[in-house]
């Protein structure tokens, strides 16, 4: 059977709280002090996990050699959504649809970083690719902090065709582009929508720029040309965010 191994209080309690996947066994250091130790214990033992005590060096041996803090869990591979069951998810929400799409991130801590922020700020689901991208990795849900196992991730075979079916929906396709002569400030951001983010370095392919409904940028006053692009996508997320809620206590006029 295929395992996986979770390491850190954060990322082990945020599996713990969620029901994407089977935890199979949490071993835990012995004597564990911390409080989100115990607090793991208690719900493994509430849901009928097996909690095993061990001494560090099994722990260390475990997580071969990288940082723990006390805890690991032994868990079932993470589930993927399918692309329909995002777009159900987001229609049937009572907010408006906010998805965002990932043009080949293939640098997992910017994969983690992103879905982290995607599921603080509400997205309804995150879309990558099948093939040369990053994938949910324990590296991606520890650096998510978790939430790769609370927001829905699915993975497609064709990004340019996947935007497509989401305009086919009414979803707006808005892609990130430091070049873009439109900012995200310049939009309205409270229709249904997708947000792209390109690669690192290569930015949005072609064929996905050439399918976006807009192409924004983000404005930048000092030298360098581009953002990190976790960090974009969260600068763009949180615009999305602010004019939302803008909206809902009546700051702005929306006609959707």
């Amino acid at each position: 059977m295929d395992v996986e191994i979770i390491k850190g209080r954060n990322a082990v309690l945020e599996i713990l709280r969620s029901s994407r996947r089977h935890v199979i066994e949490l071993v835990v250091r012995k004597s564990p002090n911390d409080p989100k130790l115990r607090a793991a214990v208690e719900i493994a033992r509430r849901r009928g996990i097996k909690v095993v005590f061990q001494r560090t060096e099994e722990l260390d041996r475990l997580a071969e050699g990288r940082k723990h803090q006390g805890i690991v869990a032994i868990t079932s591979p993470v589930r993927y959504s399918t692309l329909d069951q995002i777009i159900d998810k987001a229609f049937l929400s009572k907010r408006v649809p906010l998805i965002v799409v990932l043009d080949h991130i293939q640098d997992p801590h910017n994969l983690g970083a992103i879905i982290r922020t995607a599921e603080a700020v509400g997205v309804h689901g995150v879309v990558i690719p099948k093939r040369r991208a990053a994938g949910l990795t324990p590296t991606v849900v520890k650096i998510s902090s978790g939430a790769a196992d609370h927001i829905p991730v699915a993975r497609v075979s064709n990004i340019a065709m996947t935007l497509e079916r989401l305009k086919e929906e009414g979803i707006w396709i808005v892609g990130l582009m430091p070049e873009a002569e439109r900012n995200i400030y310049q939009i309205d951001m409270r229709i249904p929508l997708a947000l792209v983010i390109g690669s690192e370095g290569k930015g949005l392919s072609r064929l996905v720029s050439e399918r976006c409904d807009m192409l924004v940028s983000i404005p930048m006053f000092g030298d360098i040309s581009s953002l990190n692009a976790s960090v974009a996508a969260a600068v763009a997320l949180y615009e999305a965010v602010r004019q939302r809620i803008s909206s809902s206590q009546g700051h702005l006029s929306y006609t959707p």
